[in-house]
C-alpha cells in the first residue's frame, strides 16, 4: 500500500506539483533559497543526508519534516549539525460550517513581497522568503495603509493544498483577520476540489482556533533544522 501524499509532504511537493521550485540532487530535494529552507528525501538515510549536503552551502540551513528524530550520526557525517528540533502537528480540514468573513481581503502580489516578508519575519509563522508568495495564492488585510494580516498557500501535493504564513500584526490582533483570511483560502481550495491542510508547532495556542474552524489532527512530525558546518 502506497504512502499518503501528506506522509512526506515536502518530498511529495517537490517531486510533483512544485518540482519547478526544487533544487535536486540524487536522493534529496529542497526549495530554492528564495522560497525557503524546507527540504526532504524519500527516506532519511545516511546517503540521503549526504545528497542533501550537496544542495546546502556552508553556513546555510535546511528544515526537515521527519517521522522519527534525526539520526545524529547520519546528520553529522553529512557535514551538518542539528540546530533545532520541535514537534510539528499536521492538521487536515474536514467539512465544517465556516464562520462569516467580515474584513475585505486584498490579493498579494510580487510588489507586496517586502511587506509580507517583514510581517512574517516579525511574527515567525514559519519559514518565509522573498519568493514564497510564488507558491500559491496569498491574501492580506490592509488597515490604515499597513499590512495588518496575511495568509497564503505553501505546499501543493496532489489533491491537497497547505495553508501557511497565517499571521497578524500585533497592533491589529484580536479582530478576527487571520480567521477570515483562512476561511477565504479554505473556500478557494475546496472550490478547486482539493483539501486544505496545515502545519503548526504543538506549543502554538492557535491549534484551538484551527480545530474550531474545522481542522483535525492527522499526525505529528519531528521538525528538524540542520545547519551546514564548515570543514
Amino acid at each position: 500500500m502506497g504512502l499518503h501524499p501528506l506522509d512526506n509532504p515536502i518530498w511529495t511537493a517537490l517531486t510533483t506539483n512544485q518540482s519547478r521550485f526544487a533544487e535536486v540532487s540524487e536522493l534529496a530535494r529542497k526549495f530554492v533559497p528564495e522560497v525557503g529552507p524546507l527540504a526532504g528525501f524519500e527516506q532519511p538515510t545516511r546517503e540521503a543526508y549526504a545528497s542533501l549536503g550537496k544542495l546546502v552551502p556552508v553556513g546555510n540551513r535546511a528544515g526537515l519534516f521527519l517521522e522519527a528524530p534525526a539520526n545524529r550520526d547520519d546528520v553529522e557525517t553529512a557535514g551538518f549539525k542539528i540546530v533545532e528540533q520541535d514537534s510539528l502537528l499536521q492538521m487536515i480540514y474536514a467539512d465544517c460550517e465556516l464562520p462569516a468573513r467580515e474584513p475585505d481581503f486584498v490579493p498579494m502580489t510580487a510588489a507586496d513581497s517586502p511587506e509580507m516578508l517583514a510581517l512574517a519575519t516579525m511574527m515567525k509563522p514559519g519559514p518565509f522568503g522573498t519568493r514564497t508568495h510564488e507558491l500559491g495564492t496569498y491574501i492580506g488585510v490592509r488597515r490604515e495603509g499597513q499590512l495588518a494580516a496575511l495568509a497564503g498557500e505553501r505546499m501543493h501535493v496532489p489533491g491537497f493544498t497547505e495553508i501557511s504564513a497565517v499571521c497578524t500584526h500585533p497592533s491589529h490582533s484580536g479582530r478576527g483577520y487571520a480567521t477570515a483570511l483562512m476561511v477565504e483560502l479554505i473556500q478557494q481550495i475546496r472550490r478547486r476540489g482539493e483539501i486544505p491542510f496545515l502545519h503548526v508547532r504543538l506549543s502554538n495556542t492557535a491549534i484551538g482556533l484551527y480545530r474550531r474552524i474545522g481542522f483535525s489532527d492527522r499526525t505529528v512530525f519531528h521538525y528538524t533544522v540542520i545547519g551546514k558546518s564548515g570543514a
